[in-house]
């Protein structure tokens, strides 16, 4: 929850990056969490060594300015989602819902699979929705992070949630 000058809090959007396994995507999401306001859950097994010295690495001078939330493993975050009620939306290739059809609330969760595996079925069957980027044919998928930008925008256009400031 954002709180505002008013006193009033909003719902926050959320970013979920399940396992990652390239360091340099993890620091520019990172680095889009802190500038968009955005809370980033990072869930465990990573595929590069994940410490506060290696987040600083990473993230740069971004690390102290995102709400970062770090999960030993999926069931850890499970159980943290289902206690805050928020929906979780996997950005995938496996979907026919563009992400832009697609009605956001202020609190969903947007979620990325790993770099090289995506994310796997038992991912794919809790996720609340499942959205697609739409591209050209004869191409594999777009950088995770890119995906997240566009998708994480939309969202944010869409609840006009956007940062103060």
């Amino acid at each position: 929850m954002l709180k505002l000058p008013s006193g009033d809090t909003v719902p926050l959007m959320q970013i979920a990056l399940f396992q990652p396994d390239q360091p340099t995507n993890t620091g520019t999401l990172l680095r889009l969490g802190a500038c968009m306001g955005t809370p980033v859950h990072i869930i465990e097994p990573c595929g590069f060594p994940f410490s506060k010295r290696a987040l600083r690495r990473y993230a740069m001078d971004y690390a102290d300015h995102v709400t970062l939330h770090h999960h030993a493993d999926w069931h850890a975050f499970q159980r943290w989602r289902i206690e805050s009620g928020s929906r979780l939306l996997l950005l995938t290739t496996k979907s026919a819902q563009p992400y832009h059809q697609f009605t956001y609330q202020p609190d969903d969760i947007l979620m990325v699979g790993s770099e090289s595996t995506g994310a796997p079925d038992y991912v794919h069957d809790i996720a609340d929705h499942r959205l697609l980027v739409p591209m050209t044919a004869n191409v594999r998928s777009l950088n995770v992070a890119v995906s997240m930008a566009m998708v994480l925008g939309e969202g944010l256009r869409q609840t006009d949630n956007w940062p103060e400031g």
